[in-house]
């Protein structure tokens, strides 16, 4: 079982892509935007066969760690790939505290809950902005790559590690 946060965006829309060429039992897709999570869903339907991997779309925000936890749970998630965060550099700019609750903070807890939910992987996207950073969203990222790697640390059986994309 692989999920994929931040599904319906770019880089997320893309990994699920990669992933279904694997044909892992279910592929989970957890994204914010009804529209974008839609429209992956779609896009992957018609290219999965009958009996191959179960998609499974699900509207959800990586901020709300109840949900997080229910879905953690109920699929008995091995796989994550954290895509989902929030990435325009201008708006961060204005709103530096939206982007440490969503960037930062809920990656920590998800990683959290990852190592609580003895998940065997768990793989955060992160950015080339995230190198010697000068704005929010370069340090936000930054920040989680820390957090992850603090994580890896103290992990002995749930494997973290951070991919920049740019």
């Amino acid at each position: 079982v692989v999920m994929v946060t931040g599904a319906g965006g770019s880089i997320g829309a893309e990994l699920c892509r990669q992933i279904l060429r694997s044909f892992p039992s279910i592929l989970i897709m957890l994204d914010n935007s009804e529209h974008a999570l839609y429209q992956i869903e779609k896009e992957l339907k018609s290219l999965t066969k009958s009996g191959s991997t179960e998609l499974i779309a699900l509207l959800g925000s990586v901020r709300d760690l109840n949900r997080m936890e229910t879905i953690y749970k109920t699929f008995s998630v091995q796989t994550v790939y954290h895509a989902a965060a929030y990435k325009h550099v201008d708006m961060l700019e204005r709103q530096p505290s939206v982007a440490v609750q969503n960037n930062v903070l809920a990656t920590h807890s998800l990683a959290e809950l990852a190592k609580e939910k003895k998940v065997d992987h768990f793989v955060l996207i992160s950015t080339d902005k995230a190198v010697e950073p000068s704005s929010i969203m370069g340090a936000t990222k930054r920040l989680a790559e820390q957090f992850i790697e603090g994580h890896a640390m103290g992990s002995v059986r749930t494997k973290y590690m951070s991919v920049r994309f740019g």
